[in-house]
C-alpha cells in the first residue's frame, strides 16, 4: 500500500468522524455517571448517526438550540439540560415531540449530563465559573461540600480585592453581564470574607451544607424564599447570579477537550435565557 493511498484513508476516517459508541464511552469515562443519583438519565438521550464528526455544545436541548444545530449540519449536540427528567409522565406531545421530531429528522444524536457535569473538577460548570470569578477551590476535602462534593469552597485569587460581598457581587455582575440578587450579612462592613462556597444553577438547597462547611457567602443561580432569612441570621452572605448565567460555562469547555483529542468540529452555540 503506498503512503498516498494510507493518507487518504486516513483522511476519508477523519471525514466521517468518531464512532458514536467511542464518542459516549469517552464523555462517560471523564464525567463518571455512576457516581451520581441525578434528576434524569445521562448518557445519549436520543440515538443518532452512528459517527459524528460535527458536535454542537449548549446549556439546554431547547428547540432553538436543536434548529441551530441543524442550521450548522451537526451530527451530535452535548447540553447540561437534556430532554428527560424524573417525574415527568412519559407523553410525547407538544415541546417534547417538536424536539424530538426534529432531532429524529436530522439523525442527530443529543448527549446530556446533569450533575456529572457541574462536579468534574476541571471542566464542569462549578470549575469553569469559579475560573471566570477568579475563585480558586481549596485543596483537599476542604475544597469540596455537599452530597457528591457537587459544591466547591475556595477563596479568591484577588486576594483581599473582595473584602464585602458586595464588592463581589458587582465583580461577578461584571463578569456574566448581569445584575445578580444579594442577601448580604448583617456585619457586611466589618466580617471579613475569607472561604467563599459556590454551585451553579438551582443549588440554593447546598446553602445550609454551604453555611455547615464553614462559607462566609455562597453564591449559585437561583434564591427561593428560606434562603434570604437563612443569610442573615446565620451571617452568611448569598449571591444569586442566574441559572444558565451560571452554567455556561462546563459544556463548551467539556467538549471542546474532547473534540480536540477526538479531531471533531464543535460549536458552543447560547441561546440567551434570562433565568
Amino acid at each position: 500500500m503506498t503512503v498516498q493511498k494510507i493518507e487518504m484513508e486516513n483522511f476519508c476516517e477523519l471525514a466521517h468522524g468518531v464512532p458514536r459508541a467511542e464518542l459516549l464511552t469517552t464523555f462517560n469515562h471523564l464525567l463518571q455517571p455512576e457516581r451520581f443519583k441525578d434528576y434524569g438519565p445521562n448518557g445519549l438521550q436520543v440515538e443518532g448517526k452512528a459517527r459524528v464528526l460535527r458536535i454542537v455544545s449548549g446549556v439546554t436541548a431547547s428547540l432553538a438550540l436543536i434548529e441551530a444545530a441543524v442550521a450548522w449540519q451537526a451530527d451530535a449536540i452535548f447540553v447540561h439540560h437534556g430532554l428527560f427528567w424524573r417525574g415527568q409522565d412519559g407523553r410525547v406531545t407538544g415541546w417534547m415531540k417538536q424536539r424530538l421530531a426534529l432531532l429524529l429528522a436530522h439523525d442527530i444524536n443529543l448527549f446530556a449530563y446533569h450533575l456529572p457535569l457541574d462536579a468534574h473538577p476541571e471542566l464542569g460548570n462549578n470549575a469553569q465559573l469559579g475560573r471566570l470569578l477568579g475563585l480558586v477551590p481549596h485543596e483537599g476535602e476542604r475544597g469540596r461540600f455537599g452530597e457528591s462534593g457537587l459544591g466547591f469552597m475556595g477563596r479568591s485569587l484577588a486576594g483581599a480585592a473582595f473584602t464585602t460581598a458586595d464588592s463581589l457581587a458587582s465583580h461577578i455582575s461584571a463578569m456574566l453581564g448581569r445584575q445578580v440578587v444579594l442577601v448580604d450579612r448583617p456585619d457586611s462592613q466589618t466580617a471579613a470574607i475569607q472561604h467563599i462556597a459556590w454551585c451553579t444553577g438551582g443549588a440554593q438547597g447546598y446553602f445550609e451544607a454551604a453555611i455547615d462547611a464553614g462559607a462566609d457567602v455562597f453564591i449559585t443561580g437561583e434564591i427561593s424564599e428560606p434562603q434570604a432569612h437563612y443569610a442573615r441570621e446565620m451571617g452568611v452572605a448569598y449571591i444569586a447570579c442566574g441559572h444558565h448565567a451560571s452554567e455556561r460555562y462546563g459544556a463548551p469547555a467539556l467538549v471542546a477537550y474532547v473534540a480536540a483529542q477526538h479531531s471533531l468540529l464543535h460549536q458552543f452555540i447560547d441561546i440567551d435565557n434570562p433565568a
